[in-house]
């Protein structure tokens, strides 16, 4: 799950990016103001590829899922955006937790195959 969350993560990251260089033609918007909240977005994509599989870790990311939809108020294009990257971290979640059942279970077999092997 770790692998796949934190690619969508790194996406996210480069997105985030980009949409402030996008919100900074916004005559309203205070580039220090974007920078601001661009640059902790970012980095709290950064941080959660180190977290994901820790208590919480999902929840923070569906919480930049949100956060990341509701920036299309400032940059219109991230209404769609926000939406295929939560889509995206859905998918990452989902198919990357079958992955580590998958992969436990294997392990899980192979100790027993040896341990048999060993025994006989």
């Amino acid at each position: 799950m770790r692998t796949l969350c934190s690619s969508t993560l790194i996406g996210e990251f480069f997105v985030i990016g980009f949409a402030g260089l996008v919100a900074m033609k916004e005559p309203d918007l205070a580039t220090s103001t974007v920078w601001l909240v661009c640059g902790i977005a970012m980095l709290l994509c950064l941080l959660l590829c180190g977290m994901v599989t820790r208590p919480g870790g999902v929840a923070l990311g569906w919480a930049l899922q949100i956060a990341l939809i509701a920036s299309g108020v400032v940059v219109p294009i991230m209404y769609f955006l926000g939406a295929v990257f939560a889509a995206l971290w859905w998918a990452s979640v989902h198919f990357g937790r079958k992955v580590d059942e998958a992969k436990a279970a294997f392990a899980a077999r192979s100790q027993s195959a040896s341990s048999t092997a060993d025994a006989a």
